[in-house]
């Protein structure tokens, strides 16, 4: 009867820390899985957050007085082809025109940050295909994060064929070529007008100046 009542006692002690293991792990798991929810969640939040900078910074370009709160249709596509989510194949310009149309409201000439989302929802599909929803759109959003416009398609000087050998002031000659000096600065009137040189040397003489260090 001891031995039983023993073995008995010994069973029950060896289930009840079997059942404490048991719980202990289940903890652990919860934990990480609740610590790997709160940094997903983080690091989603602060992409977002770049999102959003950026459509602000896109919805203000070329006109000062905007909010950065809504942004034009022009400006959209603007943006959406400088952070690569138009590419021209996958995306075009016609796809991007049509999804703006889609999603904003009807009459209104502007999309808000809302709206500019959902237009994404509906872009990252074609963007990038073979992915699912949600990791086609964290690739859209991984484009424009932390982006602003750039200045592409403002006017830039050029030097090709003639305009280049119309600034080379190395190639004037005659009397065009004494309005610049060696470096290709202009010198300004001296360079333009016939000033009286009263040293009493003659023109263009090489040891003009010299005289009174001499003697």
């Amino acid at each position: 009867m001891t031995l039983v009542l023993r073995w008995t006692i010994r069973r029950r002690g060896t289930g009840r820390a079997c059942h404490l293991q048991g719980h202990n792990r289940d903890s652990a798991t919860t934990s990480a899985a609740a610590s790997t929810t709160a940094s997903t969640a983080a690091s989603y939040s602060s992409k977002m957050s770049g999102v959003e900078d950026a459509f602000h910074k896109f919805a203000v370009y070329g006109d000062t007085a905007a909010s950065g709160n809504e942004m034009t249709g022009k400006n959209f596509s603007k943006m959406c082809k400088e952070c690569g989510v138009m590419d021209g194949k996958a995306v075009t310009s016609t796809d991007v025109d049509i999804v703006f149309n889609k999603v904003k409201t009807k009459g209104a000439r502007t999309i808000t940050f809302a709206e500019f989302q959902q237009a994404m929802k509906e872009l990252c599909g074609k963007r990038f295909k073979g992915k699912s929803p949600e990791e086609a759109l964290q690739a859209v959003y991984g484009l424009i994060e932390g982006k602003e416009p750039g200045s592409a398609g403002t006017t830039k000087a050029t030097k090709v064929g003639g305009v280049e050998r119309l600034t080379d002031t190395s190639k004037y000659t005659g009397s065009h070529k004494e309005r610049f000096d060696e470096s290709g600065k202009g010198k300004g009137l001296a360079g333009r007008e016939d000033l009286t040189d009263n040293s009493g040397y003659v023109g263009a003489y090489k040891g003009a100046g010299t005289y009174d260090k001499t003697h």
